[in-house]
């Protein structure tokens, strides 16, 4: 269940009992209710998710405990995903979702923000032609962020062709512990999609 890495190698041979067509790759997954809901809806994809904080991989494997036979789509990696991005070789992967990631709100934070352009660069080194990135925040100066890196990368392009693109979750994008408790707080979550071209 847990990930050793090795630089180069196919992620989908992490997966050899569940003999999976893509591997798609959660950062920071909290307390991994998206993670599993995914894993369980997709069978037939591997899922690593990377978590540095030892409480959510706690929760993730209590919750794992009632459900073994995810353990063969799903891996967890409990150090930084970078690690993962940058033991994985090119376009490998087709799916990465960002989910609510610390906004480091001051200015002078700001550099420790996972969305930059290296970081862009990194996982368009990764990700397979039409993959998906899905990065969802409620902090209004993280969404201008990430939207102006986004947009300003030539290897990713937007996805939303109205507001509600935006503004509604998309029905394969299950709400996280997380998103509810800033819903409840009356923020506004904004879930954003780009395809690498």
């Amino acid at each position: 269940m847990a990930l050793a890495l090795q630089a180069n190698r196919d992620p989908r041979s992490y997966f050899p009992d569940a003999n999976v067509s893509d591997v798609w790759l959660e950062i920071g997954f909290g307390g991994g209710e998206h993670l599993l809901w995914q894993a369980e809806t997709h069978p037939d994809v591997g899922i690593i998710g990377a978590e540095p904080y030892v409480s959510g991989v706690a929760k993730l494997l209590s919750k794992l405990s009632a459900l073994p036979h995810l353990q063969k789509n799903l891996r967890i990696y409990m150090e930084d995903a970078r690690d993962i991005i940058d033991a994985l070789p090119d376009a490998s992967i087709g799916r990465v979702f960002v989910l609510f990631p610390d906004p480091w709100p001051k200015t002078r934070h700001h550099k420790r923000r996972f969305i930059q352009m290296a970081m862009l660069d990194e996982l368009a080194r990764i990700m397979k032609s039409g993959g998906e990135i899905r990065f969802a925040t409620d902090d209004r100066g993280y969404l201008v962020w990430a939207l102006e890196r986004f947009v300003a990368h030539p290897a990713f392009t937007w996805l939303a062709n109205s507001s509600a693109d935006w503004r509604t979750r998309p029905a394969d994008w299950p709400e996280t512990r997380y998103e509810a408790k800033a819903i409840r707080a009356g923020c506004t979550c904004t879930h954003l999609r780009f395809a690498r071209i």
